[in-house]
């Protein structure tokens, strides 16, 4: 199972990016699917995340600015960030709740870092 992430870049403040997030492999259910972010010097941080039925969670920060969706049948999860401002600088990482075909077990699995920055 893996999970692959893409998107990011750079932007001035006021812009907008796309990250998408894929997951492959032998995968029975992916359970909730999220997108965390780790600036320089800061632990991890939850942004966003959405169940299979599409009920979603904020980090207050980025609430009224980003949208986390998600296509139960491609296994992916996007995150559109609008009115993107400096402080939201970081290694965004994808990360998925997944209950594997080829084995009775669910664990969590993270997508590689995208690194989105922001300049004023």
């Amino acid at each position: 199972v893996q999970l692959q992430a893409s998107g990011g870049g750079w932007v001035q403040a006021g812009g907008s990016l796309r990250l998408s997030c894929a997951a492959s492999g032998t995968i029975s259910r992916i359970n909730v699917m999220g997108w965390y972010r780790q600036a320089p010097g800061k632990q991890r941080e939850l942004v966003a995340r959405i169940t299979p039925g599409g009920d979603v969670n904020y980090a207050d920060s980025v609430k009224g600015r980003f949208t986390i969706s998600r296509d139960n049948a491609q296994n992916t999860a996007d995150l559109r960030m609008n009115s993107l401002k400096p402080e939201d600088t970081a290694v965004y990482y994808c990360n998925a709740n997944i209950r594997r075909a080829d084995w009775p077990v669910t664990s969590d699995y993270w997508g590689q870092g995208t690194h989105v920055t922001v300049s004023s």
